[in-house]
């Protein structure tokens, strides 16, 4: 019979209309769309009724490799200073696909040399295409990608560009949004602080 495919389509919709009021009445004072189980319900395979998420009331978790925004990473000292992983290399600003990063390079007011560490460090978040080129091959682990991706805005100028200020963040919110990655790195990195201590220790021997 001809219109078999749109019959059962018009049925697939007719279903999911009805089982909305009737999950409606389930849920009824338990938040259907303000709590994480119901949200996690109507995402699920299973679910029945409307399964569209009513953003920005609710919102998707998001996947541990998501992409946004390029973010420097700061470490926290015992002391209270900070110590800052990026040594202005230019590293990333290279493989950058659509040239969107600047870097300022701090320089000694002394000698005129220049110093590891970024005077200033520029992000054009509108040009940026979240391809992640400057974290994968940034050798110090200083650029990560960030999970925030609420950021529209009425004025480019101001609130697009971000600064060496408003990319900074704490390696603690690193390890917050991504937590694998954060571990798998951080034990690269002892094992490589290992090895050059041995070398040091084996060095002194001699």
């Amino acid at each position: 019979m001809y219109g078999n495919g749109i019959l059962k389509g018009l049925w697939v919709t007719f279903r999911h209309f009805i089982g909305t009021y009737v999950d409606d009445l389930r849920w009824i004072g338990k938040g259907r769309y303000r709590s994480e189980e119901a949200l996690q319900e109507r995402i699920s395979k299973d679910a029945r009724g409307v399964f569209t998420v009513q953003y920005p009331e609710e919102k998707l978790p998001i996947p541990e490799e998501f992409r946004f925004v390029p973010f420097l990473l700061y470490e926290e000292k015992e002391d209270g200073t900070i110590e800052e992983r990026c040594t202005s290399c230019g590293i990333c600003a290279k493989v950058c696909p659509p040239q969107c990063i600047w870097i300022e390079r701090t320089t000694d007011p002394d000698t005129g040399r220049p110093v590891p560490e970024p005077a200033e460090f520029y992000i054009d978040i509108d040009i940026c295409m979240n391809c992640g080129y400057c974290a994968e091959y940034c050798p110090f682990d200083a650029i990560k990608m960030d999970h925030d991706y609420e950021i529209a805005s009425y004025d480019r100028h101001v609130a697009h560009i971000h600064n060496k200020e408003k990319l900074m963040k704490p390696v603690s919110y690193y390890a917050e949004i991504r937590p694998l990655n954060h571990q798998r790195e951080e034990a690269i990195r002892a094992e490589k602080e290992a090895k050059k201590s041995a070398a040091r220790a084996k060095k002194e021997e001699s």
